[in-house]
């Protein structure tokens, strides 16, 4: 009798413990391999990859990252490129190929064709990693000045805007394009006042990558 009074005054002080819940967290399935995109494994950079379907009509350009498959192919599998800054690529089996000014469909068309040539019925996916070799570089007077990346082309009052708009201390009226080809500098002014005004929207120009905007 003691024995079973002593047994019942364990089980007031120490109740038994109830089973928890199972974690949700460590209990969610398990994403299956074919879930996982190639981006997330294996990204050449911490930068975030982009919907494709954004980018239908953007031109490629130096320093622009992308990732190509062959289907099948053996070594042509998920290969990270880098546009390289004369435009081109170098792609295993044709060599040089280039890049810069296409889309990402004619890029993809053709290698296609040039493959042709030694894989039957090549079957090629092209994506863009990351776009930053589309850049325009902002400085001077501006509230965010530096390096300015857009999935597609900017004029000069959206490449200021992005920028943080000018500095109260801004000269409106000096604002320069200076633009670099080859050997070559391009200078292109632009009057702030008389764009925004309506006047002048010519000086308002598209802006090419590599192209800096100096705000005295």
């Amino acid at each position: 009798m003691k024995q079973i009074i002593t047994l019942l005054s364990f089980c007031l002080f120490f109740p038994v413990a109830t089973l928890a819940e199972p974690d949700p967290i460590s209990q969610s399935p398990q994403a299956e391999p074919s879930q996982l995109t190639p981006a997330a494994t294996q990204s050449p950079s911490p930068s975030v990859i982009i919907e494709q379907t954004n980018f239908a009509s953007y031109q490629l350009s130096p320093g622009d990252a992308l990732e190509i498959t062959v289907w099948k192919e053996e070594g042509l599998q998920q290969l990270q490129i880098l546009i390289s800054p004369d435009g081109t690529i170098i792609f295993p089996l044709i060599g040089t190929v280039g890049a810069a000014g296409k889309t990402i469909t004619e890029l993809k068309d053709n290698l296609t064709t040039r493959l042709s040539d030694y894989i039957a019925d090549p079957s090629v996916s092209v994506k863009l990693l990351n776009n930053q070799g589309n850049s325009v570089f902002v400085i001077g007077k501006v509230n965010k000045p530096g390096q300015v990346f857009s999935g597609r082309r900017l004029d000069v009052l959206q490449a200021l805007s992005l920028a943080g708009g000018l500095t109260v201390f801004a000269k409106e009226g000096s604002i320069s394009i200076i633009r670099r080809t080859g050997d070559q500098v391009k200078v292109f002014p632009f009057d702030y006042d008389d764009v925004i005004s309506g006047e002048d929207l010519e000086q308002n120009i598209l802006l090419e990558p590599g192209d800096t905007v100096t705000v005295p």
